[in-house]
């Protein structure tokens, strides 16, 4: 049924109403975007982000508070034109993030005024601009908590346990989880050692929700970074108990592994961890998400409420449990959650939009599942333009939280959430 009269019947992509009905021709129109896509990356500057208009409406949450609202030229995803802004003319504090520099395909497409494409002359004086591999980074930080996660979880008796666990833990993945934790303990003057066995933890945790995310009584999913499921290798039985195991582990990982660390701020990292994951953290998520499946009347804070629990406290806890062991202050550790909050709901406005724009093959899980599931997601109840543009708006305000701290040292964030905005899978 068509949303008004004027559609007749086409199916909007920006109205929720006519979402659900076309989902083969979103992916199409936005495979067509894609290959209209402008190539290049961006100059990511750092400060408070350009006035914003009041044409969106408020945004009801206590995250942004009862004035948030959107710039309608951000798009993500968009053939908009470069700009070429003098180096001597911008604030002090500016990034250069390259192209070459990701491992991953990533649309690179300028944001906003205050995101500018990185054909600056070289003549143009004035700013220091910090340059940063982001795939080296990346490679050596992965390749780390690979390592460490191998052997933390070894094989060992009973094996059929302990093969399960392995099988889902040293899947793959893009390891955002512990790299942001690492990166944030970097960041307050803190090393990698010291990080690791927090990373770890919460990369099992996060591995524990996807096994039981996948069961047939929760998203009963097949597919999981391209490869089968869990449960569909070892049974849901062993699933279970493989997801439980990691729980568990992850705890007994963080609280015995940690070295130099104070037992106080040890202490912290464990109640951090344990608050995220809870009846008030990702499982509150979990549940509200289940039980909203089919409903027509759900608004804009049921919505983020689902994720922020569901997505973004697991993330928030990565950045302060590497902040907490790093030896971070107080004002430095709230910095770093509000950064965390903002790309944690990021990352699931992304997810929301790849869903519906990419197919299982491209995202190495199931493709259009929520859409099936007559789940609420951003593109659903906004429209796919609108949610870019939150996205977009999100990472803004996420580097925003970055603006006190030395500009080398934050450079892996900035990156991770560039990343996260950007990723394609």
């Amino acid at each position: 049924m068509p949303c008004n009269p004027g559609h007749g019947g086409g199916g909007d992509a920006d109205c929720p109403s006519c979402f659900q009905g076309s989902l083969k021709e979103t992916r199409e129109a936005e495979r067509a975007r894609g290959a209209e896509m402008s190539f290049s990356w961006s100059i990511g500057v750092l400060g408070a982000p350009p006035a914003m208009s009041s044409s969106y409406p408020s945004h009801p949450t206590s995250l942004f508070g009862s004035n948030f609202s959107l710039k309608p030229e951000l798009r993500l995803g968009h053939n908009l034109e470069k700009q070429s802004i003098p180096i001597s003319s911008l604030p002090v504090k500016t990034t250069l993030i390259t192209s070459s520099q990701f491992p991953w395909p990533i649309p690179k497409a300028s944001l906003s005024t205050t995101h500018l494409t990185d054909e600056v002359e070289s003549k143009d004086k004035g700013v220091e601009i910090p340059q940063f591999d982001f795939g080296k980074y990346t490679m050596a930080k992965a390749s780390s908590v690979n390592e460490a996660l191998d052997k933390a979880v070894p094989m060992r008796e009973p094996q059929k346990i302990h093969e399960a666990m392995r099988y889902s833990l040293l899947a793959g993945g893009k390891r955002v989880r512990p790299m942001l934790c690492i990166a944030a303990c970097e960041l307050v003057g803190g090393k990698e050692e010291t990080a690791m066995p927090a990373a770890c933890a919460v990369e099992m945790i996060h591995t524990m929700s996807l096994i039981h995310d996948d069961l047939p009584c929760m998203d009963n999913d097949d597919l999981r970074r391209g490869i089968p499921t869990n449960h569909k290798v070892y049974g849901e039985d062993v699933a279970v108990l493989a997801g439980d195991a990691l729980l568990s582990f992850a705890f007994e990982h963080v609280a015995s592994a940690t070295r130099d660390v104070s037992p106080d701020r040890l202490v912290r990292v464990v109640v951090e961890l344990a608050k995220a994951i809870g009846s008030e953290g990702l499982v509150a998520g979990q549940v509200v998400d289940l039980h909203s499946a089919g409903l027509t009347d759900v608004g804009m804070k049921h919505l983020e409420y689902i994720h922020v629990h569901k997505t973004a406290v697991l993330l928030e806890a990565a950045v302060v449990m590497g902040a907490i062991v790093g030896g971070g202050t107080d004002e430095e550790i709230e910095k770093l959650r509000k950064f965390a909050r903002c790309i944690g709901l990021l990352f699931q406005v992304v997810d929301d939009i790849l869903d519906v724009t990419k197919s299982s093959e491209e995202l190495g899980k199931t493709a259009g599942k929520d859409l099936l599931a007559d789940k609420i997601t951003y593109p659903k109840l906004l429209g796919l333009e609108k949610s870019r543009e939150f996205a977009a708006q999100l990472n803004m305000e996420a580097q925003e939280q970055l603006s006190g701290f030395d500009i080398n040292k934050a450079m892996p964030l900035i990156s991770l959430a560039n990343y996260i905005a950007y990723r394609q899978n």
